[in-house]
């Protein structure tokens, strides 16, 4: 049986009826960040420096785009890898975000597979830059740093001590440190700072390797005690504490800590998260909540942080040439 063929006007209005179907759920959709909340990934345990960063300018990032959440989740695991990844390989739609840490997330790709490159990943800002030290229980008999450089060489790979985990900024700062005095320690990796400080308090570690931020609290209680700091300079939160070069190391070492997102997050994005981070930088309520959460406030935003990051890259690939960290 023939059909009669639809005329013109039939046509163009069934096209125009699909055309506004397929547009209406789009239009429904709302403008972002509205309509769901902002996931920071930390890669490490709670209760480590990354976590208090993080943690510390959620609120404040929630509050430069009225209704939104912005929500904090712990994925630990390999040394970071695990968040890490998980943050990568994200949909770059700016509701999935992750708190990073520099060297980690250059020195992990140069020492094993990972599902991330560091140089396409979308680099928001850098909140922290907290200096490298080494820390003991206050009974230790460890006194200073050439007391453990020279237990070290009457025992070489008998002293212990604890790092976050394999490659990040404390165990490439303890390798540097070796490198430079000629002595060989024992490196115990954990998944996270917070994960060592039972060992460390117990006696079963002889040194914890982690940041001055993220010992303050237990330096002002008393139940530990700085050895030394791979900082420039003696720090005002902590002066008693002497430096790696006041103590006859010239190094000088820090981690970075800040936001960074998948890549090809959408440029109006980025420019939004930037935006409002710069803002909060330069909020002094965040100054004073940063004091208290112990943060060593160092920002630099977008291109800024990037260049800042990837530009050390280099020395990792050469110091991987000359001892390999993967254990």
């Amino acid at each position: 049986m023939p059909h009669a063929r639809p005329g013109r006007r039939t046509v163009l209005a069934a096209a125009a009826a699909t055309a506004a179907a397929l547009v209406r759920p789009a239009l429904a959709q709302p403008a972002w960040p509205a309509g769901r909340p902002i996931e920071i990934i930390v890669p490490f345990a709670p209760g480590g420096g990354m976590d208090a960063m993080a943690r510390a300018i959620a609120p404040f990032l929630a509050a430069r785009f009225p209704g939104a959440r912005v929500i904090v989740s712990n994925r630990p695991g390999a040394g970071g890898q695990v968040g890490t990844e998980a943050m990568a390989n994200a949909a770059p739609d700016g509701f999935t975000l992750g708190a990073c840490a520099t060297p980690t997330v250059l020195s992990q790709p140069i020492e094993r597979t990972v599902r991330w490159r560091p140089a396409e990943l979308t680099w928001l800002a850098q909140v922290v830059e907290d200096p490298c030290g080494l820390f003991v229980r206050t009974d230790s008999p460890l006194r200073d740093l050439p007391g453990l450089l020279g237990a070290a060489r009457k025992q070489p790979g008998d002293v212990s001590y604890g790092t976050a985990g394999i490659g990040g900024d404390d165990h490439i700062a303890a390798l540097l440190l070796e490198e430079r005095a000629g002595v060989r320690l024992n490196h115990v990796p954990f998944n996270g700072t917070s994960q060592l400080l039972v060992p460390l308090l117990g006696g079963q570690l002889d040194i914890g390797a982690f940041n001055l931020g993220e010992a303050l609290p237990l330096l002002r209680d008393r139940v530990i005690r700085g050895l030394a700091l791979a900082a420039p300079e003696r720090d005002a939160t902590a002066p008693e504490i002497p430096t790696y070069r006041e103590s006859g190391v010239d190094l000088a070492f820090s981690a970075g800590r800040g936001l960074f997102g998948p890549p090809k997050l959408p440029e109006p994005i980025r420019t939004a998260l930037e935006g409002a981070l710069a803002a909060i930088f330069a909020d002094p309520a965040w100054a004073e909540a940063a004091a208290r959460a112990g943060l060593i406030l160092h920002p630099l935003v977008g291109s800024a942080y990037r260049a800042a990051a990837l530009g050390g890259e280099a020395a990792l690939r050469a110091l991987w040439d000359r001892r390999p960290w993967k254990e």
